[in-house]
């Protein structure tokens, strides 16, 4: 079981032990120093002993102990002087008055001091041996192990929230710390506000004996001398640490004005750099968080309140947010930056009775139905929110995309949320912040709890790439938010449902479309998407194209808790798009044996069953198949779409069959005649003769012209005549930068243009592939968005780093150093790149030739 972890695995480890002890609620209060590019401050962790998430299996075949597990060795505290102290002093930066949410008309008891030994006796919970014992083994203590990266711990206490005045108002035993949090934690949900209030005054209050900890390159380990159970352990701890400048799950930049920004990028490792905290998603949690910047930098964050500025003093600003929806540490993301917000011209009475906010305080709970998830002040339970088409939101951006904001997507918000709830029903968050964020975003789009990253480059041209971009995010606040994996090697269940149901959102929100147009355009992604998936099937490692990798043990953790996530950190992993792919595919022939009416009839019950739930893929399944009479089943069931679809390498035999019997639609057909007048264009002589027809070429929609240059780019040979009408017909240069969204492993049509210009060795077009290379550039993306594009005539994971990018993107001289992680390879076919442009693209040699956008 003792197995070392291995530095040259690409699984990601999940560390805590969330068998034993659960963080319930997390309080940060930080400070965000860009002089320094660090956050600082403390984190409190409120924790319930024992794990009621009933565990599918006692253990897996390995888990990965801590690097310090050989000796154990603990920082020992200086001793500990307990001050019997007013507990509005013990911060310098910030009193409870900072802090209290529903403080109005209480009386101040902060008169009432004290500090109380805990009492409580041992009740004791069964446990394994991991991580340096984190179990009660005799006279072993109980080791907390919390998910930690790239952080540097300065103190960890317990905290004695005992002293808070009137806390003696809601619990039985004023003087039994942990028995103190059990009943916080266990509020009901009509008083999540005096819970968030007694959390944040805990918080404030005096520590009082510091515990032993250590730390190693994926944990944080802490106990307290004595304590040899869970139970027994702390509930409320105070964690004092610094983020570092290279910490991985922050990015410090400069946004589009120049001015400097940092954000959460959605990285590999998730948030374990950017607080200590249970990572596995079984951790579903609370927060509210404190962040102080300058007064010029606004704070945006994942919560359920919009928050504004309160003035500490002169030139610094606090904001804070809090979340009353369990979810996994994980979906937690901030942004600071100098973002303006960009508000319509015209505000109609007709808006703002649309857009009015149901928070949980206002909602009269009237029950619609009964829930099947932990706890919460839930909208699918208020009736007043279940009919809300529209939640309230904002949009921040640099100051220089202001305008784009206001012409391209302050207009499209409104019809994509009402879209989705025509669609899903209840919106599950009461509000939402849409951030365009800086050009060195690793993706295209990032989803959190009301707070949702778009790339500037979904701003240019028609609102089509906007819009689709936005319904693919929108479509996570149900799949992959509202629902989630409980294990997150079963990606398909987030990014399978919000690619097939961005196509659903965006045709209800274009109200000009007639039915059978939008039907035409879906088809017709559907095959740019099958194109994309066969290339996928081809250049990958079957191993990273099986949907379910860990088949009858999905969802297994060991005895602790622990766990790791199947080629987690695997480089390679963050170009494949298999899991989108093959996840739409899947729904979208469910949904096709089903019938349109019956399948989202149905993926509305499921949403109002399983929100705010963790899910694997047969609890989907099983549920769906139920739901299909028996004579329209015929082969399906729960094992044949596992063996057929999740968990077989290659491209699902159902759906071989489904393409080759399909008939193309009407906008294929229309390319392929298309890409024909073209061959004969490229065929004809230079001179031609006088009664020649010229050929008349149709006009094409976006998606059509990327399919026509894909087929273009498969012809031996085009002459720069060739090349040159094509680029006047279309306008290729000036097309928009992102046609579609990554999360259809599209190429843009300006790449795409560029691969012909390179392939085909068309010097008076090398200019394009320059501006392309400076000013259109798209990044790499985390685990959560992948965008990367993989070449169709080789393999993954080998790939040329362009210093010519790297230049234009990181302002700097020309260098041999491969582009760092926020990149996306965008590969082309080697022979043309090193014949074609090899020497003039400068490139670093690691394999294959690509260029980074």
């Amino acid at each position: 079981m003792d197995i070392k972890l291995d530095p040259s695995r690409d699984d990601l480890p999940l560390m805590a032990n969330t068998s034993h002890i659960l963080v319930k609620h997390y309080v940060l209060d930080l400070d965000v120093d860009f002089e320094s590019q660090i956050i600082e401050g403390t984190i409190v962790l409120f924790f319930e002993s024992g794990n009621k998430f009933k565990k599918q299996s006692s253990s897996t075949e390995e888990t990965y102990p801590s690097e310090s597990n050989k000796a154990c060795k603990f920082r020992t505290p200086e001793p500990c002087h307990i001050p019997v102290t007013n507990t509005r002093t013990v911060s310098s930066k910030m009193g409870y008055n900072d802090l209290v949410i529903c403080g109005k008309g209480e009386k101040d008891t902060s008169g009432k001091d004290g500090n109380h030994d805990n009492q409580e006796q041992a009740s004791g919970i069964s446990s394994s041996k991991y991580c340096c014992d984190t179990g009660n083994h005799g006279s072993e203590d109980f080791l907390l192990v919390l998910d930690c990266c790239d952080l540097s711990v300065l103190k960890v206490e317990e905290v004695d929230v005992a002293a808070v005045p009137g806390i003696e108002k809601f619990t039985r035993s004023p003087k039994l710390r942990n028995q103190i949090v059990r009943e916080l934690v266990a509020l009901p949900a009509d008083r999540w506000r005096e819970q968030l209030d007694y959390y944040a005054r805990c918080s404030q209050a005096p520590g009082c004996g510091e515990l032993l900890f250590d730390i190693d390159t994926w944990s944080l380990q802490i106990r307290k001398t004595g304590v040899q159970t869970a139970t027994d352990f702390p509930h409320a701890i105070r964690i004092q640490y610094t983020t570092k400048p290279q910490g991985r799950s922050v990015t410090w930049t400069s946004d589009q004005s120049g001015r400097p920004c940092v954000y959460t990028m959605g990285s590999p490792i998730n948030n374990r750099a950017l607080f200590p905290c249970q990572e596995p998603p079984v951790a579903m949690s609370t927060w509210q968080a404190t962040v102080r910047a300058a007064a010029s930098f606004v704070v945006l964050m994942s919560g359920e309140n919009s928050a504004k500025p309160t003035q500490l003093r002169e030139g610094c600003s606090s904001w804070h947010y809090y979340v009353t929806m369990p979810m996994p540490a994980s979906t937690f993301t901030i942004a600071v930056g100098s973002w303006t917000e960009t508000k319509p011209e015209i505000c109609s009475s007709d808006d703002l009775a649309t857009e009015k906010s149901f928070s949980p305080f206002e909602a009269d709970f009237r029950y619609v139905g009964v829930c099947g998830h932990m706890e919460y002040p839930c909208r699918f339970q208020n009736a007043s929110a279940t009919t809300q088409e529209i939640i309230p939101h904002r949009i921040f951006a640099p100051v220089c995309l202001k305008g784009a904001c206001q012409e391209t997507l302050l207009p499209l918000i409104p019809p994509c949320l009402s879209a989705a709830h025509s669609v899903l029903g209840t919106h599950p968050f009461s509000r939402l912040d849409v951030l365009i964020v800086p050009a060195n975003f690793p993706s295209l789009g990032m989803a959190s709890p009301h707070l949702v990253f778009l790339s500037q480059s979904t701003l240019t041209g028609m609102s089509q790439f906007c819009g689709t971009r936005l319904c693919h995010e929108i479509a996570h606040a149900w799949f992959g938010l509202a629902i989630g994996a409980r294990d997150w090697t079963e990606e398909w269940l987030s990014e399978g449902f919000a690619t097939h149901l961005e196509d659903v959102f965006w045709a209800k929100a274009q109200q000009q479309l007639a039915p059978h147009e939008a039907q035409e355009q879906r088809e017709l992604r559907a095959c740019l998407r099958w194109r994309r998936l066969q290339d996928e099937m081809r250049n990958s490692p079957e191993d990273m194209q099986v949907l379910r990798p860990n088949k009858e043990k999905t969802g297994h953790v060991s005895d602790s808790g622990s766990s790791v996530i199947k080629h987690g950190l695997n480089p390679d992993k963050v170009f494949m798009q298999v899991h989108y792919l093959k996840g739409y595919f899947l729904l979208r022939f469910l949904a096709r044996r089903l019938g349109g009416d019956t399948y989202f009839s149905f993926l509305r019950k499921f949403v109002h069953k399983f929100h705010g739930q963790l899910i694997l893929s047969q609890d989907f399944l099983q549920m769906l198949l139920e739901s299909i009479p028996e004579e329209r089943r015929l082969e399906l069931s729960v094992e044949n779409i596992f063996q057929d679809w999740l968990e077989s390498s290659g491209i699902p035999q159902p759906l071989q069959r489904e393409r080759l019997a399909g008939a193309e639609c009407g906008l294929v057909r229309q390319v392929s005649a298309e890409v024909a007048k073209w061959v004969r264009v490229n065929r004809r002589p230079r001179k031609r003769k006088r009664k020649e027809t010229e050929e008349v070429l149709e006009k094409l929609l976006p998606d059509q012209l990327v399919l026509l240059l894909e087929h273009l780019l498969e012809q031996r040979t085009l002459n720069p005549r060739t090349l040159q009408r094509l680029e006047r017909t279309y306008h290729l240069s000036e097309q928009d930068a992102e046609v579609t969204r990554n999360t259809l492993r599209i190429y843009t049509v300006r790449h795409r243009w560029c691969e012909l210009v390179v392939k085909h060795k068309y010097t008076e077009a090398y200019r394009h592939v320059e501006r392309f290379l400076q000013e259109d550039r798209g990044k790499r993306s985390p685990c959560k968005e992948p965008t990367g594009s993989t070449c169709v005539h080789e393999p993954v994971g080998r790939r040329f780093p362009c210093r010519l990018c790297w230049a234009a993107a990181y302002g700097g001289q020309h260098s041999a150093t491969p582009c760092p992680p926020a990149w996306l390879s965008v590969v082309v076919h080697v022979p043309w790149l090193l014949s074609a442009a090899g020497s003039w693209l400068q490139l670093v040699p690691v394999g294959v030739a690509s260029v980074c956008l």
